[in-house]
């Protein structure tokens, strides 16, 4: 029978937290990549966070974890028994209140979003981070919501945190139960359960927000809502809990992609907290070895012999095989995969010198966005080794950085004060800003042709002409993406398309999703990509010609060998 591994505690103590980091992080236990990332993200942060205003306090986090043993079971089979966390819970609690701000001392995480299979407490989970939301943070005149698509999904967290507290004989001495609410008469506290109807919402001053199943939110409203109400507050925490989803434009699946950019480290977001537990790619589900990855309480609330009829069920009724995957494993279902992983696209970075560049024969390749939008363009250098170089340069307009930073979670203000996108003036794009630039370029490099979606571009494009450049027509349907990006596919792989590691790129290469036709041609689909991709548009432009005029990439046998039939 499967085990989970880290053991069952027999309190709630740091001795634990500081365990699930051993056993994560050393193979101890079945964990999927993701957990690895968040694990080491908090070790690497004891070395380097305090640079950036951050410390640990671990007398704080034990504080906490030794709150939780107050609470008790109310329902199942430890009914009346203390909430004994799972070694995972540990270092989640651990994590989410050890880490503080050094100009204040105040909680460093103020969003969390916790994504895991059904069945493995997170609601129980949940209440119990409410209820020290209310009693435990010393924060006056606290207001704490569960928030769920309906009032009686919002309940059930809110009745089962009644239970725990009716269940306590010390927390009934300071929070008092009531039907529709508790509540803490010495700091003027209270908690409650909300539906999502906007105008329930309206008005409030949160310090927790409890977002349940947040994969079932069809609208970002109650997400936003909650999120600006915490303003006023010192250390709000919004606290999101969720199983997988299917809707790839929710807030739920945002939510997810921004947790995967920040363990991967190419978004910064000191306080955001996030961790997933699902199965890594290309894991077989059917193998009960991998089935702890997304169901870290297998063996205590996950029974094994549920998952096995499941699987049984899944195996042989095609009907079941989603349900299966998206409850019980954490997958998403139906959802697009990305064209080149993290991974493989930071394999072939190489060095690229702008200056060491002057001179050098290069194509271009412009994505020019709508007026409000990012545009793009990347300049393509072969070199006699067969690989390719590349240089990029972005344009955002100055006036829409502070709402963009603010809506999308994306760092454009830093990555212009760092002289990565041009910020031109206004609320929308001077177009004249980047032709000048385009020319300023050419004159700097031999630029041998610039390829150009005809959309949104004749004028810039008669003005580019007039100036002597030459301007190629690179329309973005299958038959002309197809080939160029089959090729850029080629070179990434086999590490001889360079980038440097240009971070705005690095963010917007591990957005792009592919769209394929019947007959096996693929382009970059921008509506269906979790968020901008205008660079590797503009560079699949400029690879394709690159390519189809002189340069010498690798065919593909020399990654795959020739395949006898």
């Amino acid at each position: 029978m499967l085990q989970s591994g880290a053991g069952r505690p027999r309190e709630n103590s740091l001795r634990w937290a500081l365990r699930y980091i051993d056993t994560a992080i050393n193979d101890k236990v079945p964990v999927c990549n993701w957990v690895k990332l968040a694990v080491r993200r908090h070790v690497d942060d004891l070395k380097t966070a305090g640079k950036r205003g951050y410390y640990f306090d671990e007398k704080e986090a034990e504080r906490v974890l030794k709150f939780f043993s107050f609470l008790h079971h109310s329902k199942g089979e430890w009914a009346g028994k203390p909430f004994i966390l799972s070694p995972w819970e540990q270092f989640v609690t651990y994590c989410l209140y050890g880490w503080r701000r050094k100009k204040d001392g105040l909680r460093r995480f103020r969003t969390s979003y916790l994504e895991v299979a059904r069945k493995n407490g997170k609601s129980t989970y949940a209440a119990g981070n409410g209820i020290y939301l209310l009693d435990g943070d010393a924060e006056p005149g606290a207001e704490v919501y569960t928030v769920a698509t309906k009032r009686d999904q919002a309940k059930i967290i809110f009745t089962e945190a009644q239970r725990m507290v009716r269940g306590s004989a010390d927390l009934q001495k300071y929070i008092t139960v009531n039907a529709s609410n508790m509540y803490v008469a010495d700091s003027m506290s209270k908690f409650e359960p909300l539906g999502s109807d906007k105008d329930t919402l309206d008005g409030l001053n949160v310090h927790g927000g409890i977002i349940d199943e947040l994969h079932a939110h069809k609208t970002r409203d109650v997400y936003d809502l909650l999120e600006t109400a915490t303003g006023a507050r010192r250390q709000p925490l919004i606290f999101s809990i969720t199983t997988a989803g299917v809707n790839q434009n929710g807030i739920c699946r945002e939510k997810h992609n921004h947790t995967e950019k920040v363990l991967q480290g190419i978004l910064p977001d000191d306080e955001f907290f996030g961790m997933i537990y699902t199965l890594d790619d290309g894991d077989d589900w059917e193998d009960e070895f991998n089935w702890m990855k997304p169901n870290p309480n297998l063996g205590v609330s996950v029974h094994v012999d549920d998952l096995r009829m499941k699987a049984r069920r899944a195996r042989h009724s095609p009907a079941s095989l989603n349900p299966f995957l998206r409850l019980h494993m954490n997958v998403w279902t139906n959802a697009e995969s990305v064209w080149i992983t993290p991974d493989r696209w930071n394999e072939t970075a190489g060095e690229v010198d702008a200056q060491a560049l002057a001179g050098c024969e290069c194509y271009g390749g412009l994505d020019l966005s709508t007026t409000t939008d990012i545009s793009a363009l990347t300049l393509t250098f072969p070199m006699p080794d067969g690989s390719y170089k590349n240089l990029y340069e972005f344009w955002i307009p100055k006036d829409r950085i502070e709402e963009r930073v603010r809506r999308d979670r994306v760092p454009y203000d830093v990555w212009v004060r760092d002289g990565l996108i041009h910020a031109t003036d206004g609320s929308v794009i001077d177009y004249d800003f980047i032709e000048h630039r385009i020319l300023e370029l050419s004159r700097l490099y031999r630029m041998r042709e610039l390829a150009y979606d005809p959309y949104n571009a004749t004028e810039i494009t008669n003005h580019l002409i007039d100036n002597g450049i030459e301007m190629v027509v690179f329309r973005q349907g299958f038959v002309s993406v197809s080939p160029a990006a089959k090729q850029l596919e080629i070179l990434i792989m086999s590490q001889k398309y360079h980038h440097g590691g240009n971070p705005v790129m690095n963010w917007m290469m591990s957005n792009v999703v592919i769209r394929q036709d019947p007959a096996g041609n693929i382009k970059l689909d921008k509506e269906k990509s979790r968020e901008k991709i205008d660079g590797p548009v503009s560079a699949v432009m400029a690879i394709g010609r690159a390519t189809a005029q002189g340069g010498k990439a690798p065919s593909v046998y020399e990654l795959r060998g020739v395949v006898s039939i």
